[in-house]
């Protein structure tokens, strides 16, 4: 009798490659940490790494673009539990979900860090403007994935796009509160205002007492009445 094969990890060389894209993006970050915005380069940030200019290039366009790609973890995680939610749930209910799946205030942090580094500085715009772009495409490729195929393109970008609105909504609010504060506190009500903008996009921004975000009890209970037609 054959046994069938377990299907396999990833190869060392896709581990490899995971691993010199986390170096670089790290050490990206950790320029833009000490040296604030425009005091460093793409060499500065390849001298850090441990890795070439050509290395670099391999992997990211700019170094605008390596910036951005410390928010991939945050979004990455949100679409794994996305796509754990019912086939038959509504989009807005597992986005909701989703988030509130990612108890860990800290899963935010990445997102935040960067908004909060590069929010006021124009020369850096373009990295949150990247960060912004990877979180509408993947939406749509998850959203596509529960509808189908031949889901309108108008639809699913129509979708996205309202979903990063209610995120940069989220995001902007935080900021404006807690400036650049990034405590597992103020992480906590970055999350909280995520999770609640799903839900007013859910119930189709009703005015209400209730519309803006309260507390976790509150968003709970948003989402399981939500009636938002996506």
């Amino acid at each position: 009798m054959v046994e069938s094969a377990e299907p396999s990890g990833p190869s060392r060389r896709e581990l490899n490659k995971a691993a010199t894209r986390a170096s670089i993006t790290t050490a990206a970050l950790d320029l833009l940490r000490t040296n604030g915005p425009g005091n460093f380069t793409v060499e500065d940030i390849t001298a850090s790494a441990g890795v070439s200019r050509r290395t670099f290039f391999n992997y990211f366009s700019s170094l605008e673009a390596a910036l951005a790609s410390v928010a991939d973890g945050f979004m990455d995680r949100a679409l794994e539990q996305f796509r754990l939610r019912p086939a038959d749930e509504s989009i807005l209910e597992s986005a909701q979900a989703a988030l509130m799946a990612l108890a860990d205030p800290m899963s935010v942090a990445p997102m935040a860090e960067l908004f909060s580094l590069t929010h006021e500085n124009r020369s850096l715009a373009r990295s949150e403007l990247e960060a912004w772009e990877y979180c509408t495409g993947q939406i749509i490729d998850a959203a596509r994935g529960r509808l189908g195929p031949d889901t309108s393109e108008l639809y699913l970008h129509a979708l996205a796009g309202s979903v990063i609105s209610c995120g940069k909504a989220a995001m902007t609010v935080w900021f404006a509160e807690r400036g650049p504060d990034l405590s597992a506190e103020s992480l906590a009500v970055l999350r909280q205002y995520l999770i609640d903008a799903m839900g007013l996009l859910g119930a189709g921004f009703a005015p209400s007492s209730e519309a803006t975000p309260q507390a976790a009890s509150a968003a709970q209970a948003s989402s399981s009445s939500s009636t938002d037609r996506f």
